[in-house]
């Protein structure tokens, strides 16, 4: 009987589901170790093997391996990477690259393969040495430790396959893969290349790294399938990268805030000071221009790079999406970056396979507003709070308030970003509403009513387009010219934009160039309830959420009629409560004869 407290064959049993994402997080941690040992090129290559499946033939991933022109391993070092929990950047003074943990070697291999073999060399590749795991010799006890490493060619399929057997380096191989979802080289490429792209945007940009994916088939190496990784940044600020035309070769998005887009907040942890850097991005205009740009091939990038980029040593941990609102199809459009260093992982809660962030993401999830009100604290009673309780996430909360308050900013730019392309749709006014009401106030104003904008009319051209401008400008409205525009040419009297106001009213109105401008307040619940839902595309929504948008909206206009409702009741008896009960009576005749031009 086996009294060990951790029997070893038990252990790493349950190590095999230790939570790595896919096979492409997997290998992130064999590309990390590559990168710590100073390798300029890596190399992914995924061989295939025919098996015959009933009355067909087809090709399956056999092995898979990794390998690097870095500075190689001795024996001692190559032993000591197969451990569980052991390596080189254990000790606090050491941990300043992508490693810590000393877990990344065995525990991605054995995620997806019962079998890994790492052969690594020092002074050429003839005098590489071998060492491995293997589940199976592990379970039934017949491998008790790591083998001593011992002189062993490589296989000449690698050298065939691989460039960059050099004078020192690394390989490491897969097999007896049984936890890969993905069952080609093809899928694994596929899954990887935006994921390694992101995560080592900061290497391949800079050049630090070459990677190189490459699918082949035992029986056929010289039909090669290979991918060169291009930097995928979510932050679309680099240039060259995977992002589609014609943001492949420029960036699609540009910084947000100051010049340097970059906030940095100083942390003093365990007797020292260290940085955390903060950056923000936001789409230019012209990427969100034109008839569903969500649905375009740079859209569709954008969609699969939503959240916060969480940084640790230049490599990506995760794409955290705590912050995120999930239903909102604009959140593609901005991008934030976190970054620090690996001397804050407790702080930040960094898990041992490097993929989350725990202490940050449960902070994202948090409704603060909430939490206070009902807690009945104030902030920095939560603060003091966290403190007393030694919670590391007490270092966090600034970060956080920050982030929140920039993405509030970002998120109502962005809903009042695409206004003046939508004003200046000039085909769609023929029989909008707009067009209806100009019509209706015609009417009024020959049965002898007229108002404020009215008496504007007078005004000169030049006065009128001043007036209107410097109005929708005030209002922090996109594109003024084209608002502009779209009323004069299509002879309009009402213009409906989106503005970010600071204000309580779901609305403002006001009459300026002879026009009426009604400022919908971006920020009002009522914006989403009622605005949103009826104005978004409805080409790529399914019949599910075409049918949730008519609730929202019906619920939104019920809701909206409820609260002048309550409004009305809280007036005092007498004169306030008369003048309330004819502001809507005069609204409701005005309304009728608008309503009633359809």
């Amino acid at each position: 009987m086996d009294n060990s407290i951790v029997p070893a064959h038990l252990a790493v049993k349950a190590m095999r589901d230790n939570g790595y994402k896919n096979a492409a997080y997997a290998l992130a941690e064999l590309m990390d170790n590559s990168i710590q040992h100073k390798a300029k090129n890596v190399e992914l290559l995924c061989l295939e093997k025919d098996e015959n499946l009933s009355m067909r033939t087809v090709s399956r991933i056999n092995k898979i391996a990794v390998l690097d022109n870095g500075e190689g391993m001795s024996s001692e070092t190559l032993r000591m990477a197969l451990q569980f929990g052991n390596g080189t950047h254990l000790e606090k003074n050491n941990q300043k690259g992508i490693g810590k943990f000393g877990m990344g070697l065995p525990s991605s291999s054995i995620s997806q393969a019962k079998r890994v073999e790492v052969w690594t060399w020092q002074n050429g590749v003839e005098n590489a040495i071998y060492s491995y795991l293997d589940i199976d010799e592990i379970l039934d006890k017949s491998l008790v430790e790591v083998p001593k490493p011992i002189k062993k060619p490589i296989p000449n399929i690698w050298e065939k396959v691989g460039e960059n057997f050099i004078n020192s380096g690394t390989l490491v191989v897969w097999s007896t893969i049984d936890k890969c979802v993905w069952k080609t080289g093809k899928a694994i490429m596929d899954n990887s290349e935006l994921l390694i792209g992101r995560m080592y945007r900061k290497y391949l940009a800079d050049k630090k790294v070459k990677i190189r994916m490459v699918t082949f088939n035992e029986r056929d190496l010289d039909n090669l399938v290979t991918r060169v990784a291009l930097p995928n940044d979510p932050m679309y600020l680099m240039k060259n990268t995977s992002c589609p035309e014609p943001y492949n070769n420029e960036p699609m998005f540009v910084k947000w805030g100051d010049e340097s887009s970059e906030r940095i907040h100083k942390v003093f942890y365990n007797g020292e000071t260290y940085e955390v850097k903060v950056r923000y991005s936001i789409a230019k205009k012209e990427a969100r221009e034109g008839h569903n740009p969500g649905d375009r091939p740079y859209g569709k990038h954008a969609a699969k790079n939503i959240g916060i980029s969480i940084m640790r040593a230049g490599r990506e941990l995760d794409l955290d999406q705590s912050f995120v609102i999930h239903y909102d199809t604009r959140e593609r459009w901005w991008g934030i970056e976190i970054e620090f260093p690996p001397a804050l992982d407790e702080i930040f809660g960094v898990t041992n396979n490097k993929q989350f962030a725990n202490n940050f993401s449960d902070l994202g999830k948090v409704d603060f507003e909430e939490m206070l009100k009902t807690e009945g604290l104030t902030m920095q009673q939560f603060k003091d709070k966290l403190n007393e309780e030694n919670d590391p996430k007490s270092l966090l909360i600034d970060i956080v308030e920050g982030i929140t308050t920039n993405l509030s900013g970002m998120r109502a730019h962005l809903k009042t970003q695409r206004t003046g392309s939508k004003s200046s749709d000039v085909s769609r006014y023929g029989d909008s509403p707009e067009k209806r009401a100009t019509e209706a106030t015609e009417e009024r104003k020959q049965e002898g009513h007229f108002g404020t904008s009215d008496e504007q009319e007078t005004m000169s051209d030049e006065e009128k387009e001043d007036d209107i401008k410097k109005s929708l400008m005030d209002d922090g409205v996109d594109d003024p010219a084209g608002v502009f525009k779209t009323l004069f040419k299509n002879d309009l009297k009402y213009s409906f934009v989106d503005a970010d106001v600071e204000t309580p009213a779901f609305f403002t109105v006001k009459s300026r160039g002879g026009k009426i401008i009604i400022s919908l307040n971006v920020n009002h619940p009522a914006y989403h309830k009622l605005v949103e839902v009826l104005s978004e595309s409805t080409e790529s929504a399914s019949e599910e959420e075409l049918k949730e948008r008519l609730e929202n909206a019906s619920s939104g206009l019920k809701l909206l009629l409820m609260a002048w409702g309550r409004y009305e009741d809280e007036q005092p008896d007498g004169n306030p409560k008369n003048r309330t009960q004819e502001a809507r009576q005069d609204w409701g005749r005005i309304a009728e004869k608008f309503l009633n031009e359809e």
